[in-house]
């Protein structure tokens, strides 16, 4: 069989393949008494048709179901006999329908596929590399705030009636929300965003900004009209980007008792028996934090411009299914959060969410391959018994579920495999680590401060309903 090869874009590879004249007659021949033999055509006894009527009834059907076995056959015998690795996927450059119509039994016939083969990846000079990642400096705060949520959950809450709301109290309110009118007034009240006996932390970006600031300064049994402004992106349609105006009602103000920070505290809120000891534990943990954010930052910068000196060809199939994979993961985020996804995967927008996540599909795809074939180059192995101890580990937290061991297994080797390779590229790369947000375009940052705030608030909604 003559094959002729055409490397594509893309990890694709053209074949063009010549089917020998004496094996497509052979097999139209086959077909061909098949369907005689089974043929029900009037005038005629089943298995009695004469060739030449079978072949002027159903001669089409038969050269059409002919010439799909010789495309089917011949692919996988032109793999074979040119020791191409293949996904399995393949495309015909002319439609079926005109191939048929181009078919003779007993000629040579030659048709043209495209295949797909696995991931074509050129690596760059990383042995020279050098990066830039921000440091995560240890933050004596972050401890400072772990006590101070945990007094407040054990807060004693003491009635106030002789003064005014006032930041970090917390009131209890009825609220109801209404539309604006182009005009500015009051119009219909918004039948999903109401409650009795709300109970409210007075805390700068509880609710939508500018609630808070409203409530602060009202007395008991006062009532209230606020008018505030949802954010653009939130995910309550009716009220997103537009004005919106709450009557509240404060009904009760409550002030905090905290209690104090002694060994008493520190035995109800943790297994310590004393406050330094609980002090020393969380310093630990929040400073093994830092150095192991400060540590993916550095993997991230490393993968990053590896991405940048390498040469990645992907075949699209691959990427269709890490496409379906991030949009899996942001619809168990969104699940997650409380809200409801079938709001955001509808019919009609999949399509477009999917060309939006095609970017981030492609840039882990690159990631991911370029990990591999450093790990490939480097002789990377994991061993056996960190496969299985990092397994037990993952079972042990999902005790009672059920588990796919061989995907398990497969998934803790891939994950071991990534993390030796980065320790690895990390002694090979010139590491410079700079002051946290050097690196961070402003931009960026108020991006994902907007975005965390519209979770927060979707989850608000979600709670309140």
């Amino acid at each position: 069989m003559k094959v002729t090869q055409e490397k594509l874009p893309d990890s694709q590879l053209g074949l063009e393949i010549e089917i020998p004249a004496e094996t497509s007659q052979k097999v139209y021949n086959t077909n061909l008494q098949n369907v005689a033999r089974n043929a029900n055509i009037p005038g005629f006894r089943k298995g009695k048709v004469p060739r030449q009527v079978v072949v002027q009834k159903l001669g089409l059907h038969v050269k059409a179901v002919t010439l799909e076995e010789l495309i089917k056959s011949s692919l996988s015998d032109a793999i074979e006999q040119e020791a191409i690795e293949s996904l399995g996927n393949y495309q015909l450059k002319t439609p079926f329908e005109e191939l048929v119509e181009q078919f003779t039994p007993g000629n040579a016939f030659t048709f043209s596929a495209i295949i797909e083969v696995p991931p074509i990846i050129q690596l760059g000079d990383y042995s020279s590399l050098s990066v830039q990642a921000e440091e995560v400096p240890y933050n004596p705060e972050e401890v400072e705030n772990w006590f101070k949520e945990r007094q407040e959950k054990l807060a004693t809450l003491i009635p106030v009636e002789d003064r005014a709301a006032d930041w970090e109290d917390v009131a209890i309110i009825d609220y109801q929300a209404y539309e604006v009118t182009e005009t500015g007034e009051k119009g219909e009240a918004i039948a999903d965003i109401k409650d009795t006996d709300f109970k409210v932390n007075l805390k700068s970006g509880t609710l939508v900004e500018g609630m808070v600031e409203g409530i602060v300064g009202m007395q008991a049994e006062e009532a209230k009209e606020i008018t505030v402004t949802f954010p653009k992106d939130y995910p309550m349609e009716q009220v997103a980007g537009k004005p919106v105006l709450f009557e509240i009602t404060l009904k009760e103000l409550k002030a905090k008792e905290l209690p104090e920070l002694d060994d008493d505290f520190a035995e109800e809120v943790s297994e310590f028996e004393t406050l330094e000891e609980l002090k020393t534990s969380l310093e630990k943990e929040y400073r093994e934090e830092a150095e192991e954010a400060t540590n993916n930052n550095i993997d991230t910068a490393i993968v990053n411009e590896l991405v940048k000196i390498s040469e990645v060809e992907i075949p699209e199939s691959l990427v269709q299914e890490e496409i379906t994979q991030v949009l899996r993961e942001t619809l168990m985020r969104l699940e997650q959060m409380g809200i409801d996804p079938r709001a955001i995967f509808t019919q009609d927008n999949i399509p477009q969410l999917r060309d939006n996540a095609r970017s981030e599909a492609v840039q882990r795809l690159k990631q991911n391959l370029i990990l591999k074939q450093v790990a490939q180059s480097e002789a990377i192995a994991v061993a056996d018994s960190e496969i299985q101890e990092r397994s037990n580990e993952i079972r042990s937290r999902l005790s009672g579920e059920k588990i796919d061991l061989e995907r398990l297994r497969a998934i803790v080797t891939e994950e071991l495999t990534a993390e030796k390779t980065l320790e690895a590229l990390q002694e090979k790369v010139k590491v410079e680590l700079v002051p946290q947000g050097t690196l961070t375009p402003p931009e960026e940052a108020e991006e994902a401060a907007a975005n965390a705030t519209v979770e927060a608030e979707a989850v608000e909604v979600t709670e309140e309903a």
